[in-house]
């Protein structure tokens, strides 16, 4: 059975991306569908963001500030059941034990059925476009927290002790890929996904027209492979 034959899932899942602003552009579409259908959807940012910015006098405390603010925002809009944006620096993002602890922690906090994040795999875009360290490395992050991680007693066991049991990943959903081999239909959902981004406004430095122009394209092309308006292109892994 492949996952295109299976029912839709409807347990916990749990994003997992680099900055505030990533989530939206990568998958907001169908996290605020499956949200709305009454799925729990948690979102973990692993960097604070903290240098989204070109101007050379801003204070990064601050824009660290406004970022955990405008992720709230967007979050809320989307109908997100929690957001927790970590504090680490923006572009310091390494995959090591002290990194992947907390997100183990959420996996098994939330009992995440399904884990969304980047594909760590897609390094360039064509000849104009190579992916941030941090995108690269979230993914990563995200795909050892789920194997070998929040469904081994032996990782991490210290959260055994606290309470928290082990949670086996369904299937994980990979954004920003170059190798798509699902297209999830999202109809009716592209104007609240670019609401969300909207709402990230330290990033808008050439407006929303900009990203709505561009997303909306990309949905456009990614629905007429399933003949649909819109939808969003992700690697599939399913671990069932």
């Amino acid at each position: 059975m492949t996952h295109e034959d299976r029912e839709p899932r409807t347990g916990p899942v749990l994003a997992v991306f680099a900055h505030p602003d990533d989530m939206e552009i990568a998958g907001g579409g169908t996290l605020t569908k499956w949200a709305e259908a009454g799925r729990e959807v948690h979102l973990l940012v692993l960097t604070n963001g903290d240098r989204g910015s070109q101007e050379p006098g801003l204070d990064r405390a601050e824009l660290a500030r406004t970022r955990l603010r405008e992720t709230e925002t967007a979050g809320e809009a989307m109908g997100l059941a929690s957001v927790r944006v970590g504090a680490i620096p923006d572009g310091e993002l390494e995959n090591t034990a002290e990194i992947r602890e907390p997100v183990v922690r959420r996996i098994r906090e939330v009992r995440a059925e399904t884990v969304v994040s980047l594909d760590p795999t897609a390094v360039f875009f064509e000849n104009r476009y190579y992916n941030h360290s941090d995108h690269r490395t979230a993914g990563w992050v995200a795909l050892d927290a789920c194997f070998p991680g929040s469904g081994n007693p032996h990782f991490f066991a210290e959260q055994l002790h606290e309470g928290l049991g082990t949670q086996d990943v369904q299937d994980i959903w990979l954004g920003w890929t170059n190798e798509p081999n699902h297209q999830e239909d999202i109809t009716g959902f592209l104007p609240r996904k670019i609401d969300a981004l909207a709402r990230h406004e330290s990033q808008l430095s050439e407006g929303i027209r900009f990203f709505e122009e561009f997303l909306r394209r990309d949905a456009t092309g990614a629905g007429a492979k399933i003949g649909v308006e819109h939808a969003e292109e992700f690697r599939v892994l399913d671990l069932s």
